[in-house]
């Protein structure tokens, strides 16, 4: 009987400070990363990973901040099947809204659609509490359904 060898998950996480700048540098770490596991900047895994983790990691910065307390980003790959998991943990335990039920922004509005953008994007997303308080934002990228090139 032959047995199957089973993959290690591969994982990076990383603490960043609740301001546009930390938003930005998790996106910056998030291309980096993807860059050292195989995926080049330029692959459609890497563009959809960085638009991903710029709304979540904006949200985090701009909905989920307390005073003194950054939020955590978190990648891992799990290799079957081929999944990339992006997790954005922050201090506040509001859960963000369903984009069905906020409803469409305003044609005017400056904001209001981030998670319609994840929804788009994700092959699934969802919230869950953090341990002692905050939330997690999570989505993952089916990655056999996202070219590498």
């Amino acid at each position: 009987m032959k047995s199957e060898i089973a993959l290690p998950v591969t994982t990076f996480s990383q603490q960043f400070s609740s301001t546009r700048r930390g938003a930005h540098l998790a996106r910056v770490a998030t291309t980096h990363q993807l860059t050292a596991w195989g995926w080049p900047r330029d692959s459609e895994t890497s563009h959809t990973a960085a638009l991903l983790i710029a709304e979540l990691a904006a949200n985090a910065a701009r909905h989920g901040r307390l005073p003194g307390r950054g939020f955590r980003l978190r990648l891992t790959i799990v290799p079957s099947p081929a999944v990339l998991r992006i997790e954005v943990s922050d201090s506040r335990g509001e859960k963000p809204p369903v984009p069905a039920e906020a409803g469409e922004p305003a044609p005017d509005a400056e904001s209001g659609r981030g998670l319609l953008l994840v929804e788009a994007l994700a092959s699934r997303w969802g919230t869950e509490p953090r341990h002692p308080s905050g939330k997690t934002v999570w989505v993952e990228l089916d990655l056999a359904s996202v070219s590498s090139a």
